[in-house]
């Protein structure tokens, strides 16, 4: 609990993954990926369930065997084109009886998120300022130097930018890493929202070296580089 409300951490993991066979599950640092944001869940001690959403029996076997519970998903949200908005859905219908007052989503891809990132949110969004948290990083391309292509001629993206200017000139600019989310479940059960960042959104900017997320082998590599930086 926060202040006296309760908090369920939410990690979507379907079996189906093109990239990398059995992603949430590929090795990391001598476990399964989906353990790192499972361990991550359960050391933060405001977090009263951690729970896992998932169609495959592999995925929730493993979930179970580091600690945490499991709720099986409709295969119907578990296609390539399914939104984890509706699995969020779907998981609070099955735990309204609990009464949680906040959901923590914590994609399995994000492994390098710290415990403290994930209580950062959970302080911010308790001031009851927001109404939604997201974890950010430094954009990998300003978009002040991107640029869009119309019949082979380059313009720039923004009108007017300037994508010579040095580093240090451009305005700081900012992406979602997919670490943490948190958000009042009531914004998702009395709200028609098809986002986790609705209402009032709450900004913790992350470290790039903490915002690793793995959509493919380079990807997993690069997890596994910043981790024996580190040991």
């Amino acid at each position: 609990m926060i202040n006296g409300k309760k908090v369920i951490a939410l990690i979507p993991a379907r079996g189906g993954s093109k990239s990398i066979p059995k992603k949430n599950i590929a090795n990391l640092g001598g476990k399964p990926l989906i353990a790192w944001s499972i361990e991550a869940a359960l050391k933060v001690t405001e977090i009263d369930k951690v729970l896992v959403s998932t169609d495959s029996e592999d995925i929730a076997n493993v979930s179970k065997l580091y600690g945490a519970e499991v709720s099986i998903r409709d295969k119907e949200l578990a296609k390539d084109d399914s939104l984890v908005i509706d699995t969020i859905k779907e998981v609070l219908k099955e735990q309204k009886e609990e009464g949680f007052t906040y959901l923590v989503l914590l994609e399995p891809t994000a492994p390098l998120r710290g415990v403290m990132d994930i209580r950062e949110c959970l302080t911010l969004i308790s001031s009851d300022e927001y109404d939604s948290v997201a974890t950010f990083k430094e954009a990998e391309l300003n978009p002040h130097r991107a640029w869009k292509i119309d019949n082979q001629m380059p313009t720039v993206f923004i009108e007017g930018a300037n994508p010579w200017l040095p580093r240090q000139k451009l305005p700081k600019a900012y992406q979602l890493n997919g670490a943490v989310y948190v958000v009042k479940t009531s914004m998702i059960e009395d709200v028609n929202t098809n986002s986790v960042c609705c209402g009032r959104v709450g900004a913790v900017v992350m470290p790039r070296e903490r915002s690793v997320d793995i959509d493919n082998k380079i990807d997993l590599l690069l997890a596994e580089a910043v981790l024996n930086e580190g040991r």
